[in-house]
């Protein structure tokens, strides 16, 4: 474990200790809700690695590493932010998702790409969102957050 964890960790506990000296009934009875809303999470976990294993299997790690991480950067970073917009997958999937990409050698900046295009811009849901708000709106959001979304990236490859 890193060092951040383990603070986490301290800080987690420390918390919990003077929780349990503060009011030990309540603090007990928040445990055993919290632990209920686990169980009631763990099939949305399930589905996740379920997913991302899915999402692994179609799509070679090599071929993520050689699109993602050892080819031209801004194409690639291009490339993700395309595919991440025209996809539709929940956030809750998409994070793990991008840090497995992460994990088997795609470059930060594409991976951000991926992930903020996937998160703000809609492709898939623009018929919906034109009829709901008009085209000029829908297609005003849209170039804004692609571009956005691609500039949040470029600013992660700096800061990290």
């Amino acid at each position: 474990m890193d060092v951040f964890t383990i603070l986490l960790w301290i800080i987690a506990g420390g918390a919990l200790v003077i929780s349990l000296t503060k009011n030990k009934r309540r603090t007990l009875n928040a445990m055993k809700i919290a632990r209920g809303m686990m169980g009631n999470m763990i099939g949305e976990i399930a589905a996740i690695l379920f997913l991302i294993g899915l999402i692994l299997t179609f799509i070679p790690p090599e071929t993520i590493k050689s699109v993602l991480g050892q080819s031209d950067q801004f194409i690639s970073t291009i490339v993700s932010a395309v595919v991440g917009s025209i996809t539709l997958i929940p956030a809750f999937v998409a994070f793990p998702l991008v840090g497995s990409f992460v994990d088997i050698g795609a470059g930060i900046v594409p991976a951000v790409a991926f992930l903020t295009t996937l998160t703000m811009v809609g492709v898939v849901t623009f018929p919906l969102e034109k009829q709901e708000f008009g085209l000029k709106f829908a297609v005003t959001r849209n170039t804004l957050s692609f571009l956005f979304a691609v500039m949040i990236a470029l600013a992660m490859g700096v800061l990290i």
